[in-house]
């Protein structure tokens, strides 16, 4: 295939394509309705895919709120222009209050005890007319995770806290599930009904709890009943599905929302020698050749996002075929079985996650994170820094 993109340096690049994370953002739009708000979920690094392009191609699409995992990330986005309200899903770590209000970030409260830091900030700030008002935070609330999240039973405590802090004011709460694509259990259900209960509580201390949001990717695409009033989709934004149970849950989520993959890895052939049959090839000859055999090298390795696990195992588009990756995906360079290839030629563009073409057959993340047993964001953020990322709208 023909590479849209013209560049200098190591063969290696990223396509995002703006244009279908738009397309997914408005299917999701679509799916809740025009009543509830959408939180777009742009960590770590927009699931690699660049978290100042994306978000700019999301708010103007019209995402209302943005999460980030930490104050560093909320900050790039103001820096580059970025006005909705931006959540900290992972708290703040003392020390952080300052920046966070200079920015205009929105912290998660995950312990109590960070009230009282954030209100001696917040009243600092008051005293200096840098603030003006109550500064708003969220309140997250374990209900199973038992990862991040003020406990359940920990209401009224909370509610001390925040009559106690004359700066601040409650404007959400929220909690995560741990296995929303599982319908073979019921811990979503426990969890929902324990978040309820949390909520009643904070109600009777006579808190207003502001906004509601319960729903990750797997809860937007297949549980209706946990939308409250805001949602927060992360991995459908950029066109994949959890692995439902039972699996044929999974084809009724991709009916009802259809999505587009966004992100395409590729890189170029740099070299195709000839190997004898009964001769080793990479590191600690873990592939050793059967027959005579043509070895192609792509510029790209597990430094780039072609995870070692694939090693033996995965398989690269080329000249809208697939060949076999064989040997160890070394940290620079993967090598590729092209002796069914004939044609293959030193530049060729491999295809490692994208289509071939239009039309042409594909290997998107989600096929290779089925493969290793794993999720498709841990791929995705697995493709380093070093890999310049090109946007296509």
């Amino acid at each position: 295939m023909k590479s849209p993109v013209q560049f200098d340096g190591r063969p290696v690049w990223a396509e995002v394509s703006l244009g279908a994370i738009t397309k997914n953002f408005r299917a999701i739009r679509r799916r809740i309705g025009r009543r509830r708000t959408i939180l777009a979920i742009v960590k770590a690094n927009a699931y690699g895919h660049g978290a100042v392009h994306v978000a700019k191609a999301l708010a103007k699409a019209g995402a209302d709120w943005f999460g980030v995992t930490c104050v560093a990330e909320g900050a790039e986005l103001r820096a580059s222009g970025i006005r909705q309200p931006i959540l900290v899903l992972s708290g703040t770590w003392p020390g952080e209050e300052h920046p966070l209000i200079e920015h205009r970030l929105t912290p998660a409260i995950t312990q109590i005890d960070q009230l009282r830091h954030l209100e001696r900030a917040t009243a600092s700030a008051a005293g200096s007319r840098r603030l003006r008002g109550p500064y708003a935070v969220h309140l997250k609330i374990d209900t199973g995770m038992n990862r991040l999240g003020v406990s359940a039973v920990e209401m009224r405590a909370v509610a001390q806290g925040l009559a106690g802090s004359p700066h601040l004011r409650l404007d959400g709460a929220f909690t995560h599930f741990a296995s929303a694509e599982d319908f073979t259990s019921d811990q979503t259900e426990r969890q929902e009904s324990l978040f309820r209960a949390a909520i009643e509580r904070l109600r009777a201390e006579r808190v207003d709890p502001g906004i509601l949001h319960l729903a990750n990717s797997a809860a937007v695409a297949a549980r209706p009943e946990t939308w409250a009033d805001m949602v927060r989709p992360g991995a459908i934004l950029y066109g994949y599905h959890q692995f439902f149970e039972p699996p044929e849950r999974k084809a009724e989520a991709e009916e009802t929302l259809q999505l587009r993959p966004a992100f395409s890895l590729r890189a170029r052939i740099i070299s195709i020698r000839d190997v004898p049959a009964g001769h080793a090839v990479g590191y600690n000859a873990r592939f050793v050749a059967e027959r005579p055999s043509r070895i192609a090298v792509i510029a790209a390795g597990y430094a780039d996002g072609i995870v070692r696990a694939l090693t033996n195992r995965g398989r690269i588009l080329v000249r809208g075929r697939c060949a076999p990756i064989v040997g160890i995906v070394s940290m620079d360079l993967t090598m590729v079985d092209v002796t069914s290839l004939p044609d293959v030629r030193l530049g060729d563009v491999a295809t490692i996650y994208g289509s071939s073409g239009p039309g042409g057959p594909a290997i998107w993340a989600s096929d290779v994170a089925r493969l290793l047993g794993t999720v498709t964001s841990d791929l995705l953020c697995a493709v380093g820094p070093r890999v310049p990322r090109f946007y296509l709208s």
